[in-house]
């Protein structure tokens, strides 16, 4: 029986037979890797998604965490699902041979978490934000750090989080207010508070390590003066297991519409509940250089945000096979030809409202996994590539996708829930149903590490823009690439070609016009409906790829990407047109209107 968390055909089809996974075990970095180990991760993955997480996802939702004033208690599963993680090997997966880990190429790691984040997106926050914590210090840590740090979360025995926003800083990191106290024995004290600390405190682990932003006394004001320390839950002891409790606590927790398995935290640092070493303060060690801490925290962020989009992707691709098993399964009504008493009802999908809601999920989240997977495979060539330049250009276009690669999943794959929950019918809406804690779960994700409005705000006034829009025209080129393949195949493709060439077009001029009057906040008024333009032209080049790779083969999956891609460049990418009219026309109707008629 078909899996309903994700689809392994077609992840070995965007793997196999799109972005050549299998041709980067030519490479050195992955010389040790075949296929066949390739294969084997996928199918383990799968299976323990399946068996060990999916169960208990709704649980996750009904038994969300809990604070006692002293303790954080987490639904007992999630532990058990995390130790099964670390046991079999997962934790380490696409981590580095140096720490310890198994050195699978990106694009597979991606591939493999997505089974988890489809099964339950409140445990794998864990895991990933861990991986993600791992990864920075390996970048910007000391050699001592990561002996301290990375290998025991490379192990799974320790997790991870990143505390970046406070309470009355929010999304603006100018106003954070943690300061961190240089101590004589070249640690710092760290006094303050985080917001929103995704897995910020629970038992699941030995110890927690924590990435805080904060200032140093006399730095530069606003982000020039955000520094960046490890800070961990316990202190590490001469044998570097955990020892003395830091001074850093939770205050509460927040409880929210969905995503309700992970902790989600106000952390309290230097309160004086805890005194290590004989004083109050969190101890912590700078990571790096002084004042460079914001630099460095987005080699963790812009890894977030993919992972948000994955995360995005996966939930709804879940919710779009369940609504698709639904509706094979559900009789109700008679086709318009056949309206008489007498007549057998149908399955909905038989009805072609239905089809239109599944056909459009299915563009919304194919589209969206490939986009991901194209980019894990970037970072692939980042890491691997024997060519400089291909490292460049693959780290440029990377750059420049990031903000879509979020905010586009975020925004459409939500949209995909939505029509599994209208699919099932007054079904859809009711706990018994899968579709509805989806819905909610993945509502968050427009949020998540940078609003959907800071993504628009990066794209249009930095990622568009600098170094005379280098990387926006390196996408723009690499897209016509495509396009160049597609047309050579004629019918469908070379069709579909010509509506991307205009849209990549438009994707260029119209950031060019934006910035044309010479009034930044003019252009920045409309860098949302931008960034969803360009977010649409990216996925109709995802679809492009997709076709060109299906071409030439027969059968119901191929099929079904034509149809798909069809579908998409025939209803979504025309929306396009007018919103980059009013991004190129300067449209200053948000701007002028006042606050106080708001």
């Amino acid at each position: 029986m078909a899996s309903t968390l994700l689809s392994a055909r077609d992840l070995r089809f965007l793997l196999y037979e799109w972005l050549g996974a299998e041709e980067l075990t030519e490479r050195p970095h992955y010389a040790e890797h075949s296929r066949e180990t390739f294969d084997g991760a996928l199918e383990l993955a799968e299976r323990v998604a399946t068996d060990h997480f999916a169960p208990h996802n709704k649980t996750n939702d009904t038994d969300e965490p809990r604070f006692d004033g002293e303790q954080v208690h987490v639904n007992p599963e999630v532990g058990e699902a995390l130790k099964v993680y670390a046991e079999t090997g997962l934790s380490s997966l696409g981590m580095p041979e140096s720490v310890g880990g198994a050195q699978v190429p990106h694009v597979v790691s991606s591939a493999c978490n997505a089974w988890f984040q489809a099964a339950n997106l409140g445990t794998s926050a864990y895991p990933f934000l861990t991986s993600g914590n791992a990864r920075l210090l390996l970048e910007h840590g000391t050699q001592e750090q990561i002996d301290t740090f990375v290998r025991p979360m490379v192990e799974g025995r320790w997790t991870g989080t990143m505390c970046l926003s406070e309470p009355q800083a929010g999304s603006s990191l100018a106003d954070i207010t943690t300061r961190a106290e240089p101590a004589e024995d070249g640690a710092f004290r760290l006094f303050g508070n985080k917001m929103w600390i995704s897995a910020g405190d629970h038992e699941l682990s030995e110890n927690i390590v924590h990435l805080v932003l904060a200032k140093l006394p006399g730095g530069p004001p606003g982000v020039k003066g955000i520094s960046l320390f490890v800070v961990p839950k316990y202190l590490p002891g001469p044998d570097g297991a955990p020892d003395e409790r830091n001074d850093v606590v939770p205050a509460g927790l927040n409880h929210k519409m969905g995503y309700r398995g992970t902790v989600n935290a106000l952390l309290n640092f230097g309160e004086g509940r805890h005194t290590p070493q004989g004083r109050p303060g969190a101890i912590g060690h700078l990571v790096g250089e002084a004042h460079q801490g914001l630099k460095y925290m987005f080699h963790m962020m812009n890894g977030a945000r993919i992972g948000v989009g994955a995360g995005a992707t996966a939930v709804g691709y879940t919710g779009y096979l369940k609504s698709l098993a639904y509706a094979r399964e559900r009789v109700q009504g008679r086709p318009a030809a056949a309206k008489g008493p007498g007549a057998p009802q149908v399955p909905i999908i038989e009805h072609t409202d239905v089809r239109r809601m599944l056909l459009a999920q299915k563009s919304y989240v194919e589209g969206a996994m490939a986009l991901v997977l194209y980019s894990a495979r970037l970072v692939d060539d980042t890491l691997s590539h024997e060519d400089a330049r291909e490292r460049e250009r693959a780290e440029l276009l990377l750059d420049v996708l990031t903000p879509i690669v979020k905010s586009w999943p975020s925004q459409w794959c939500v949209v995909a829930n939505d029509l599994a929950i209208q699919v099932h019918g007054g079904y859809g809406y009711t706990r018994e149903y899968d579709v509805e804690q989806h819905y909610r779960d993945n509502r968050l994700n427009a949020i998540h590490e940078g609003t959907h409005g800071i993504q628009g705000l990066d794209l249009l006034g930095r990622k568009a823009v600098q170094d005379g829009g280098k990387r926006l025209s390196l996408l723009v080129e690499q897209a016509r690439g495509c396009v160049r393949r597609a047309r050579a195949l004629g019918g469908q493709e070379a069709e579909h070609a010509e509506l991307l060439e205009s849209a990549l077009e438009r994707t260029a001029h119209t950031a060019a016009a934006a910035w044309s009057g010479g009034r930044p906040e003019v252009a920045l008024a409309n860098a949302t409906p931008y960034l969803e333009a360009v977010g649409h032209v990216v996925l109709a080049w995802m679809w492009l790829e997709q076709s060109v790779a299906a071409s030439g083969h027969e059968g119901a999956f191929y099929d079904g990407k034509r149809a798909a891609a069809r579908y998409f460049f025939r209803h979504e990418l025309p929306r396009t047109g007018p919103q980059f009219d009013l991004v190129a026309a300067r449209e200053t109707t948000v701007l002028d209107t006042p606050a106080d008629l708001l």
